[in-house]
């Protein structure tokens, strides 16, 4: 099971456990991290979300302030991306899997620090994706 957020197109959030996502499916299930044993899983379709983030845990560090830099120490030697989303957020990370349209990729950020091991940017909640 991998720990996700799923950030929607329109803002909402659903945080929970995932065993059944895959790039090229339309839908996968989540069973949210705050609901009562038995509760049947949450159905997403792909075409509604911004990206799916992969997460170490659901809180975080309230703390830390995520930074779209890589470390001199540990620059990649993949091809280091910065993605601009339709909502004006803006992430920086290393690809090895992004190809101008295809329906998404991904994406592991910059900051070594952050709660986010990886995430998959889904292209269509882009305005803006190129190689730095």
């Amino acid at each position: 099971m991998n720990k996700v957020v799923a950030r929607f197109i329109d803002g909402r959030m659903v945080k929970g456990t995932t065993a059944d996502f895959f790039p090229a499916k339309e839908l996968f299930h989540v069973i949210e991290e705050a609901a009562p044993p038995r509760t049947p899983a949450t159905e997403i379709n792909t075409k509604d979300l911004k990206a799916l983030f992969f997460v170490i845990d659901f809180a975080g560090d309230p703390q830390h302030s995520e930074r779209n830099k890589f470390d001199p120490a540990h620059v990649p030697v993949v091809r280091q991306i910065k993605v601009t989303f339709l909502d004006g957020e803006v992430l920086v990370g290393s690809t090895t899997g992004y190809q101008p349209g295809r329906p998404g990729f991904f994406l592991v950020p910059a900051d070594t620090g952050s709660n986010i091991e990886r995430c998959y940017v889904f292209s269509a909640a882009t305005q803006e994706i190129s190689f730095i």
